[in-house]
C-alpha cells in the first residue's frame, strides 16, 4: 500500500468530483390570461405547488400585473409532473390556464 503512487489517487478523486455534478433545476411559470379566474390560479398554486394562501396570491397578482409568476423551482421530473397536474387540472375546469417549465 506504501509503494502505491500518490498522484493515481489524487486523479481519481478529481475525476470523481467533476462527475458528481448536481442536475439542473427548472422554473415553473404560470401565465396571465383573460379566461382563468383568479381564484382558480390560488386554487392551482396552493393545491399543486403546496403554497400558502398568502404566496399563492402573491404570486396570482404577479402573473396578473406581468403576464407570468414563478410558482417554483424543482428537479426536472417534479417539475414536469407539476406542469401536467395544473395543466390537466384546468383543462378539467375548463380553462386554459398555461404553465411551463424553463431550466434555471
Amino acid at each position: 500500500m506504501g509503494s502505491e503512487d500518490p498522484g493515481i489517487q489524487e486523479g481519481i478523486i478529481e475525476e470523481i468530483d467533476e462527475e458528481t455534478t448536481e442536475p439542473p433545476m427548472y422554473k415553473v411559470l404560470i401565465h396571465n390570461d383573460d379566461y382563468t379566474t383568479k381564484e382558480f390560479v390560488v386554487q392551482i398554486l396552493i393545491a399543486v405547488f403546496n403554497k400558502s394562501m398568502e404566496e399563492a396570491t402573491q404570486i396570482m397578482w404577479k402573473a396578473h400585473k406581468t403576464g407570468v409568476g414563478l410558482c417554483g423551482i424543482y428537479s426536472y421530473e417534479v417539475a414536469e409532473t407539476k406542469v401536467n397536474v395544473a395543466t390537466a387540472t384546468a383543462r378539467e375546469h375548463g380553462f386554459p390556464l398555461k404553465t411551463t417549465m424553463e431550466e434555471e
